[in-house]
């Protein structure tokens, strides 16, 4: 069931922020200010995934392991937000080039 939570969070990590923010104590003092949360959720929701998951369970000590798991999740979030607009654009039509002559 956790490896099901996990894959479902890499699909949707945005819903997955929502449920925990709503339904459970998972960010709770864990953070100062809403600003940090509210960025995160709009900007980098996989690495706020990642870095509450470090603060629960790794005690928020940022060792080796915490850090890979940090650059991978700022992979995903920098890969989907460059793969959503990056649609290649259509061939272009090669056809006879009409010239006007009229002055």
């Amino acid at each position: 069931m956790p490896v099901l939570f996990a894959l479902f969070a890499l699909a949707v990590p945005r819903l997955v922020v929502l449920v925990l923010w709503f339904f459970t104590h998972w960010f709770r003092g864990m953070f100062d200010t809403l600003l940090w949360p509210i960025l995160g959720f709009l900007f980098l929701p996989t690495t706020l995934l990642w870095y509450s998951a470090v603060q629960h369970w790794f005690g928020g000590q940022w060792t080796l392991w915490p850090i890979v798991g940090l650059v991978f999740s700022l992979m995903i979030d920098v890969w989907s937000k460059h793969g959503r607009g990056s649609q290649p654009e259509p061939p272009r039509r090669q056809g006879v080039m009409r010239r006007n002559y009229s002055t």
